[in-house]
């Protein structure tokens, strides 16, 4: 972690007014991270817990983030939903406890590959949306990334139209089922083996807004797409 500090993170030289860089390390790591990083970097944990503090050994709860300083989360990562089997419904009670501790979000979506071959991507991302709708308690608060869970760490990517046709689409969901004005607000981040090769054609996009950063992130490579986010 302190070479990819040092060396990538750091010295970041862009306008920080105009893009927002969130980095989330294991949770075994996030104290010593908040200690060494450049204050301009927001931290972020890669999941919390369903449940508030108590006895659920091995959970992380919420609150202790909030009280440890950092202020994000990542929630329903294709992988949590895949291998540690959140559903929906588990998705969207973390939604709402992190809110409720104070935490910003970032929301995953995002369909696997019998979904995308059966051509029911647009279906399954709608339905991943209106589990967490009533669950949120302020879209100020909330990213949502779309990660269609073919395409991580598996080299192939979505192409700029796929992506653009799945932001479109959760654009309006927001307009329809929330509000005009959280429509125009909320940011949709794309998320599936971005890189610095392929990250300007799809910031390009109308509806996409960044990104969440795989494998890349931890690679010389993220300074670049920093700075492409930057420009846009």
């Amino acid at each position: 972690m302190s070479d990819l500090v040092t060396n990538v993170l750091n010295p970041l030289d862009v306008d920080f007014s105009k893009v927002q860089v969130v980095v989330a390390p294991v949770s075994i790591h996030l104290q010593a991270a908040k200690q060494v990083l450049d204050s301009r970097i927001e931290l972020s944990a890669q999941n919390c817990s369903a449940t508030g503090q108590g006895a659920f050994t091995g959970e992380i709860a919420p609150e202790q983030l909030t009280e440890m300083g950092i202020p994000w989360t990542i929630i329903g990562h294709s992988e949590r939903r895949s291998i540690y089997g959140e559903t929906d419904e588990i998705v969207a009670q973390k939604v709402k406890n992190a809110q409720n501790s104070g935490l910003n979000v970032i929301a995953c979506i995002g369909e696997n590959l019998q979904e995308r071959e059966s051509g029911v991507t647009l279906d399954v991302v709608a339905k991943q949306l209106n589990a967490i709708k009533d669950s949120v308690g302020n879209w100020g608060n909330l990213v949502l990334a779309y990660e269609p869970v073919w395409a991580i760490g598996t080299g192939k990517v979505a192409t700029p139209e796929q992506a653009q046709e799945v932001h479109a689409m959760i654009r309006n969901w927001l307009k329809d089922g929330v509000s005009h004005d959280v429509s125009n607000a909320t940011r949709i981040i794309y998320g599936g083996s971005v890189t610095d090769q392929n990250c300007s054609e799809l910031i390009r996009q109308e509806d996409i807004d960044g990104f969440l950063v795989g494998g890349a992130s931890l690679k010389p490579a993220f300074k670049t797409i920093v700075e492409t986010c930057s420009r846009a």
